[in-house]
Formats: structure tokens, C-alpha cells, sequence
């Protein structure tokens, strides 16, 4: 990173450090040393939407006249902490949660908060993901790694509104949102969040900066996708004035982004899948592609928890670009 980036940088750094220790940038209070709850994080992001983090999980809230629209619902273990932040920011039922992939820290909330999401609202919470994230859901038993769900006459299922085409888009709390289908990248589900008039992109688990993605095979993720994922994310932002800010990016887990951080995440994942690419036309097997250490330059920054082991990032690359 280069001296004229980390400037411009410094405001959005001391907020999410703030919220990465458990603070918060709002209203919301946070939890006493040693509270047996966890902390919740709220950061303004810009206009109408919010970036709120729990337990390392991000989730984007949009407010409005309209009603609290949700970005992923972290797990339901935290959906009391989660739906105490939100008050801090609107009085308004919860409207609309996106799930932007099936993983359970991102679904797993969904449930608990629908039964919380308060009165006044004049229809049911509406849940949208992709098709492809119901069809495993439906297809998972209740303890699921993928993120099951119990089954019961109150929610008949965990989601109830989905799409099939590459786009979904409606218009709520005075801006349009548009849902962009990523296939095949962290998973086969990934859906893209851009909230047009705040000019935020919400992206799920297909980009976290400070971790190797997981390229989860299990669930119809792929190296090919998941780059296209992060060049579609790039056709989306625009950068403000030397390259900072303009577009902001809630990822998965981490801090607020912007363009230029997708940029380097997306030279990353595509420098090592060339390396990979390279190897495997040499006629390298998996065992000498790994003793190679493709990542090896990387895996200073990129080899954190919560992510991929770069062990476990290079064979994912290498079975997707093996795969028959």
C-alpha cells in the first residue's frame, strides 16, 4: 500500500478498528468488558445504509420510510444483539432480508430475526436469495453445514422469495436495489447487493480483504467464478478522488472497502490461479503443485482466520481448473 493511500484511509482504519474490537460508531452501547454477549459494531457507511458487525460477521442495513432491509442475518445466536442495533437506527419493522449465499453464519439469523423484526409492518418479511440457496437449503437436514433450517408452520421456509435470471432489482426506501446473480464463485447462490443511490455494494463471502476466500467446491463455488465475481464488483464501483472512497464495499468479514481494495484482491486471486494454471500445463501432479508454494509471497497477508489455509486455497484452485 503506498503512502498516498494510507492517507485518505485513516478516517475509515479508526472506525473499523473500532468496530472490530467491539465498539461502536452509533448510538448502539456497547457490551461491558467481559460480557458473556457479543458486542455490536455500527458504522455509517453512507446515505441510507449502515455497515453493522457481530462476532466477525458483516451485515449491510439499509433504513428508510419503507422499513430496515438486511444484507445477510449472521446466526441466530446473535439475532438479539443484532435486532438491539437496529433499533438504534429506525423504530421501522424489518421489510426485506437478502442472503447473499446459504453458509450458515450469513442465513443462520434468519428465523430468530423474522420473529423480531416488529410490529407495524403491513406484510411479512420478505427473504430473497437466490433459487439455488433454497434448493440447499430444503435439501439440508436441521444441522446442515450448508445451513438447514427446521421446518415449522410460523416460517414454511427460510426463504420465500427467489430469483433464477441474472438480476433481481426493486425499489425500496427511496433508492433501487439491485441483486446481481455471481455464479459459481464462493458458492453456486452468490448475490451481489447494490444499493444505487447510496452507492454501496453489499457481496457476501465473495470478497473478504484480509483473508484467502473459500472456494467452497462442496456447494458449486469455482477459481473461474469467483474471479468474475470480483471483476463484476469492480464494473460496479467507482472511485472518488485518488482512487479513494466513491463506491464502498461491505464484505463478508473485515473492514469497509473500496474499489481499490477489490483490486488487490483480485490481482491476488488471479496472479496464484495463473501460477496454478502454469504449473498444471507443466504437468505438475496436486502434491508437487503444493510443494511449490504458489501463494508463498502472499500468505503473509492473506493466511488469517477465518479464511482458507493457503494449503487449502491452492487445491481449490487447482481442482476447480483439474475439474472434468
Amino acid at each position: 500500500m503506498t503512502q498516498m493511500r494510507i492517507r485518505p484511509l485513516i478516517a475509515i482504519a479508526i472506525a473499523t478498528i473500532g468496530l472490530a474490537l467491539g465498539t461502536t460508531t452509533s448510538s448502539a452501547q456497547a457490551q461491558p468488558q467481559g460480557a458473556s454477549t457479543p458486542a455490536v459494531g455500527l458504522l455509517h457507511v453512507q446515505r441510507n445504509v449502515h455497515m453493522l458487525v457481530v462476532n466477525g460477521m458483516n451485515i449491510a442495513v439499509q433504513v428508510g420510510d419503507d422499513g430496515v432491509l438486511l444484507v445477510d442475518a449472521a446466526t441466530a445466536a446473535v439475532a438479539p444483539q443484532v435486532m438491539t442495533a437496529i433499533r438504534t437506527l429506525s423504530p421501522k419493522p424489518i421489510h426485506t432480508i437478502i442472503n447473499t449465499h446459504v453458509h450458515p453464519d450469513h442465513t443462520g439469523g434468519n428465523e430468530s430475526l423474522v420473529k423480531q423484526r416488529g410490529t407495524g409492518a403491513p406484510q411479512a418479511v420478505r427473504v430473497i436469495a437466490h433459487q439455488t440457496v433454497q434448493d440447499r437449503m430444503i435439501a439440508a437436514p436441521p444441522t446442515g453445514s450448508t445451513g438447514g433450517f427446521r421446518l415449522n408452520a410460523v416460517i414454511t421456509l427460510p426463504i420465500n422469495n427467489t430469483y433464477d435470471t441474472p438480476t433481481k432489482d426493486f425499489f425500496l426506501n427511496g433508492e433501487p436495489v439491485v441483486i446481481y446473480h455471481a455464479p459459481a464463485a464462493h458458492t453456486d447462490g452468490d448475490s451481489l447487493v447494490h444499493f444505487r443511490i447510496s452507492d454501496v455494494i453489499a457481496v457476501g463471502d465473495v470478497f473478504s480483504p484480509d483473508r484467502y476466500p473459500i472456494i467452497d467446491r462442496a456447494t458449486g463455488g469455482s477459481v473461474q467464478g469467483l474471479i468474475a465475481a470480483l471483476n463484476h464488483i469492480l464494473e460496479i464501483t467507482v472511485p472518488a478522488r485518488f482512487q479513494e472512497g466513491g463506491t464502498y464495499v461491505i464484505p463478508g468479514h473485515g473492514r469497509l472497502c473500496d474499489e481499490a481494495d477489490v483490486v488487490e484482491y483480485r490481482d491476488m486471486v488471479t496472479i496464484i490461479r495463473d501460477r496454478v494454471q502454469d504449473l498444471i500445463g507443466k504437468g505438475l501432479t496436486w502434491e508437487q503443485v503444493k510443494a511449490s508454494r504458489p501463494s508463498r509471497d502472499y500468505d503473509t497477508e492473506y493466511d488469517a482466520p477465518g479464511g482458507a489455509s493457503p494449503d487449502a486455497f491452492v487445491e481449490a484452485i487447482y481442482r476447480s481448473l483439474t475439474a472434468k
